[in-house]
């Protein structure tokens, strides 16, 4: 029986919770994720800030196997989600976010601004991507082809032994 593999995502943008900003990124990553065969429901659009904290918590204790929080990562004070998610974390990889901003510098300088964190909450990844589209697709490229390699190895079934 083969067992459903479950993804969510959490746009962090105050104006678009509002209604007063359409959000673009959302619908953008919940597609990538259905391609790689996650089930996902509609993007949990919240305010900046807490309301990061306690979606991602929320989807976390649902047991969500991939958690992409887009928005919140730049350096205005309400652009708070690395400060909301990093508690959370068990393991960290500021490799993944390090990717992102070398494969974003490539088109813009205001990659390099942009803050994240990426890790494990036990076998939960979790991510904060940035909230502009060209970031999201910058941050989709980094993960494609590691993603299933990080759900395994975190799972312990790694298929290879030691070198």
């Amino acid at each position: 029986m083969e067992t459903s593999r479950t993804a969510a995502v959490v746009v962090a943008s105050t104006s678009a919770a509002a209604g007063t900003a359409e959000d673009k990124t959302g619908p953008l990553i919940t597609r990538w994720l259905s391609e790689r065969g996650f089930e996902t429901g509609e993007p949990m659009v919240v305010a900046d800030g807490q309301p990061v904290r306690f979606a991602v918590d929320d989807l976390l204790a649902n047991d969500a196997q991939v958690v992409i929080v887009t928005g919140g990562t730049g350096v205005s004070p309400d652009d708070q989600s690395p400060e909301m998610v990093a508690p959370l974390l068990d393991v960290q990889l500021p490799g993944i976010i390090e990717a992102i901003r070398r494969r974003g510098e490539a088109t813009t300088a205001l990659s390099i601004i942009t803050r994240g964190v990426a890790g494990f909450s036990g076998n939960s990844f979790v991510i904060t991507l940035p909230g502009s589209t060209g970031g999201v697709k910058d941050g989709l490229a980094v993960l494609d082809p590691i993603l299933e390699h990080l759900l395994v190895q975190r799972s312990g079934i790694t298929g290879h032994g030691p070198r």
